[in-house]
């Protein structure tokens, strides 16, 4: 028998087997017959299961994309699915999915032996985390939530209440992310100086020349004429939908980064020294996860970077970010070692990939 010619309800079965939205499209190409049975009643339920499996879980991503000031985050809400959804569904869907690609590389960065490829049950634990830490962000790393408000007991209990609604285990997970997104925002997006020397000196080992690094502010104040400001400010219509996964760690120090800027010195590119980098890292990670992987993407210059900062606002600077502080408090309330915790998380026993032995 032909598949064309398999009964209505099998072929609808086929609909709902395919692992992802473009498959779901595919099939609904082949013949006028398929293209009726996918735009019958069952179209967003067909799709609604290829998201699920593609980008999943909705429910999570779903409390991302219906999250607005009038509600509080940790409050689950409970949404229709429609074509509109979907739309955001596989944006957000797919900037997770950037960050399953970079994750072997940033979790197993110096035992590197151990580097492999996630399970589909690990990336959905680690899409899970991505939108939960991406929610996270967007609640309580605004404009509204300042420096001075951040110890506030009822910020505090508004922060916790949402991390309340995920269990031990799930905050591991968005620990372990939350730990390679530091690690992305460390060495790619606002290295340190010390990192800018090592990764010179490992790429040019035969060049004599002194690096110059910068020793004042990390934002400074805005000049008069700021070629970078306009054309890399980032929105959401400008956000690149490709990520290049040959690029390599080393590519941003090669001369032709620098182009740009004429006599330019490579150790401008440093954002400090260890103390002065550590309040730089807090303030980055703020940004949302779509943010960060954009920068990594698209800003390799640190004046690329210093211009967004600047376009956020003053409430950007010298705030830090809450996650760690808010995971430290729900540990503690659940009488949790803190220290035990994140030991684990290093060793492969909680978080999104977790060692054969703690299986």
């Amino acid at each position: 028998m032909l598949f064309e010619d398999l009964a209505t309800e099998l072929v609808t079965q086929v609909f709902f087997s395919c692992n992802t939205i473009a498959d779901v499209l595919a099939l609904s190409f082949t013949c006028l017959r398929f293209r009726k049975i996918y735009t019958s009643s069952q179209r967003l339920a067909i799709l609604e299961t290829a998201a699920e499996t593609q980008f999943g879980p909705l429910q999570d991503l779903t409390q991302l994309l219906t999250h607005n000031a009038s509600q509080p985050a940790h409050v689950i809400r409970d949404v229709p699915f429609s074509a509109a959804l979907l739309k955001q569904i596989v944006h957000h869907g797919r900037v997770a999915e950037k960050w399953c690609a970079v994750y072997p590389f940033k979790k197993w960065k110096y035992n590197y032996e151990c580097r492999r490829l996630l399970t589909s049950e690990e990336h959905y634990r680690l899409r899970r985390a991505i939108y939960r830490i991406w929610l996270y962000s967007r609640a309580f790393h605004n404009r509204e939530n300042r420096r001075e408000l951040r110890a506030t007991r009822p910020i505090v209990q508004k922060r916790t209440a949402l991390l309340h609604n995920w269990n031990t285990w799930e905050l591991a997970e968005i620990a372990d992310v939350n730990a390679v997104i530091r690690e992305v925002v460390h060495n790619n997006i606002c290295p340190s100086n010390g990192t800018i020397a090592r990764k010179f000196k490992k790429r040019f080992p035969e060049n004599e020349h002194s690096l110059l690094f910068n020793i004042h502010l990390n934002y400074p104040p805005p000049h008069t004429h700021n070629p970078f400001a306009a054309h890399y400010h980032i929105t959401t219509n400008t956000l690149s939908s490709h990520f290049n996964n040959t690029q390599t760690y080393t590519s941003r120090y090669t001369t032709s980064k620098f182009s740009l800027l004429p006599n330019h010195d490579i150790g401008a590119e440093g954002w400090g020294d260890e103390i002065p980098h550590y309040y730089v890292i807090e303030d980055m990670l703020k940004l949302d996860p779509e943010q960060i992987m954009w920068l990594k993407e698209n800003a390799p210059l640190k004046g690329m970077v210093e211009s967004y900062v600047r376009s956020l606002g003053d409430w950007f600077e010298n705030n830090g970010e809450t996650w760690g502080q808010t995971l430290e408090w729900v540990l503690n309330e659940r009488s949790e070692d803190v220290s035990n915790f994140m030991a684990a998380i290093a060793g492969g026993e909680l978080g999104v990939a977790v060692s054969e032995e703690s299986l």
